[in-house]
């Protein structure tokens, strides 16, 4: 991936802010244990969950079961937003990523992908490829999803800086 176009946003920083470097951004990113999904239902209302997510070749990469509702949603709209950070609104970072998500069925993706799951979680999340994503203990396929940047944001908090990315 080329390095994204960097702005810092003035209007939304505070005094003397500078920008946050696309690397600090990115290991947000390949760091965070916990991300936000939001997608959009077929009725426009949007949904938003909790999940863990994967930081692999300047993407993000996701799993859920074939009847969660986020699947359902992508099946319409395959327009997300991943944020990840901290609750705490004087110290830390967020960091927003929005794209599209995409389906991943590729064999060798697919393992990459769950050893990298079971690498970052120490065992905790250990998942099999299979044809159409991973396999679930019962009959239900994990689909897997991955998201390339459109855009991202780093919002970073004490210094107070806006930060956009455009790739």
């Amino acid at each position: 991936m080329t390095e994204p176009t960097t702005t810092l946003n003035a209007k939304f920083s505070g005094p003397g802010a500078t920008a946050t470097s696309w690397d600090d951004a990115r290991s947000a990113l390949e760091t965070a244990e916990l991300f936000w999904i939001a997608t959009v239902r077929a009725d426009g209302r949007p949904h938003m969950t909790p999940l863990v997510a994967i930081w692999l070749d300047d993407m993000l990469h996701f799993c859920t079961g074939e009847s969660e509702q986020k699947a359902t949603n992508l099946r319409d709209n395959q327009n997300v937003i991943l944020m990840t950070g901290s609750n705490q609104w004087d110290r830390g970072m967020d960091v927003v990523v929005e794209g599209r998500a995409a389906r991943v069925t590729d064999q060798t993706t697919l393992e990459r992908l769950a050893e990298a799951w079971t690498h970052k979680w120490d065992g905790s999340w250990n998942y099999e490829p299979g044809p159409e994503g991973f396999k679930d203990d019962g009959d239900e396929v994990i689909l897997v999803f991955t998201v390339r940047p459109d855009k991202a944001f780093a919002f970073a908090k004490g210094s107070f800086s806006h930060t956009r990315y455009t790739f």
